[in-house]
């Protein structure tokens, strides 16, 4: 299966956030893709006050979510991006990741871990996602299974152990991963060692700099680059393969070597 990691800087207008999200799914598609992944806040930028982030919140049948449901029809796709979902009562949002494709939405994942940490506090203006195990999300693509995060929770590997126990064999990292010190190394160094200690396949997909570090990328199950964005924007694209996978579990049986499960923190 052909994939694709996308990555471009949102801004302040959403429509204009729409057509580059849209054009640059175009543009992955054209090139054999079946699953695309688009950033961590492709709908509406994080740095904006928090009344305007409440305003421009949308629901899973907005704007946003139902243009990305066309253009995946269209192009016979499976797209993977961030967007803000309102709360009800709130002038929080949650951070969601929306999956899409043919039959529509096929599935939504509420950021769990909030990035309160190196000088941000996400927390202030998002509410999380439910901690009970339900929030969870994996999707049959082909022939995988691909577990959807974002961002901060590349921190918190026991997330993606608890996906690869819903049978994750690939996931999928919208992000928008805060520049500065030592944070390219850290972006670098966690998505390799998630592909690599749960021998799977990564694609993340992030927004550029200066905000943010770019470096959008595809990794297989023993965390070899396959494809990888610098700075700018663009498609990166790879071929990932069950042969791939099922070789390299067979030689790196860690996922049946395991000696602890991991569950819901109460």
């Amino acid at each position: 299966m052909k994939v694709a990691a996308v990555q471009f800087a949102s801004g302040p207008d959403p429509e204009e956030n729409r057509t580059r999200s849209i054009d640059l799914l175009r543009s992955a598609a054209d090139a054999g893709t079946e699953l695309v992944v688009l950033p961590e806040a492709a709908m509406y930028p994080f740095d904006r006050p928090r009344p305007e982030l409440a305003r421009a919140a949308e629901a899973l049948d907005g704007p946003f979510v139902s243009a990305l449901v066309k253009a995946a029809d269209e192009l016979g796709v499976t797209a993977i991006a961030g967007m803000f979902e309102k709360v009800p009562d709130s002038q929080r949002v949650h951070n969601t990741v929306v999956a899409v494709g043919a039959g529509g939405l096929l599935g939504r994942y509420r950021k769990l871990h909030l990035y309160d940490a190196l000088g941000k506090k996400e927390s202030d203006d998002l509410v999380p996602g439910e901690i009970d195990g339900r929030e969870l999300l994996v999707l049959p693509i082909g022939e995988f299974v691909v577990g959807v995060v974002t961002c901060y929770d590349l921190r918190f590997p026991e997330i993606f152990r608890a996906l690869v126990d819903k049978g994750a064999t690939c996931f999928a990292v919208p992000a928008a991963w805060v520049a500065g010190p030592f944070k390219h190394e850290h972006w670098i160094t966690m998505c390799r060692a998630r592909a690599i200690e749960n021998t799977a396949y990564l694609i993340a997909a992030a927004q550029p700099p200066p905000k943010y570090c770019g470096h959008s990328l595809v990794l297989d199950p023993m965390g070899v680059e396959l494809a990888c964005l610098g700075d700018g924007d663009g498609v990166a694209t790879a071929e990932i393969t069950s042969d791939r996978l099922g070789s390299v579990r067979e030689a790196l049986p860690v996922l049946v070597q395991r000696r602890y499960e991991v569950h819901p923190k109460s």
